[in-house]
Formats: structure tokens, C-alpha cells, sequence
């Protein structure tokens, strides 16, 4: 079931993708190409936010963000998951 910070950090990160970024990943003038969710549907709950970025210095690469309030063993492994169907 959707916990309600799932729902708010998918719409935080919605209304400004670009600063969202930016301020995770600590690198600027970074541009979200797209946010992706149908090609990783079944992978994803409610809360993932998977993005395409590039910047100039590393080039194209993919965000993946996901808000947990508590650690959850199956985070690896669905890292992973992603990983290996972007490439």
C-alpha cells in the first residue's frame, strides 16, 4: 500500500526535477531528459521516481529515487534490477 511519503516526495520531486537533481546528485547544470515509469513499471512502487539525466562532465546516466523512512533488505537487489534493464 502508498504511504503518504511516497506520494509527497514522487510530487516534490515533480514540481522541480531539475533542482531535485541537482541537489542530490551535487552536480550542476545537470538536465533531466525524461522521467521514466512504463518501461520499469513492474520494478517500481509507488514512490520510485526513475529519471534520465545527462550534464556535460558525466554524460547521460540514470537517477533513481526512492524515499524510505525505514532500511529495507530488498533495496539492492531492485537497484540492481534497474540497473540492469536501463543498460
Amino acid at each position: 500500500m502508498t504511504k503518504k511519503v511516497d506520494i509527497s516526495s514522487k510530487r516534490l520531486i515533480g514540481i522541480a526535477p531539475s533542482r531535485w537533481v541537482e541537489w542530490v546528485t551535487e552536480i550542476t547544470n545537470i538536465t533531466v531528459e525524461e522521467i521514466i515509469s512504463s518501461g520499469f513499471q513492474w520494478v517500481s512502487r509507488e514512490g520510485d521516481v526513475l529519471l534520465s539525466v545527462s550534464s556535460q562532465e558525466y554524460g547521460e546516466f540514470l537517477v533513481l529515487n526512492e524515499m524510505q523512512l525505514r532500511y529495507n533488505t530488498e533495496m539492492p537487489r531492485r537497484v540492481h534490477t534497474y540497473a540492469t534493464l536501463a543498460e
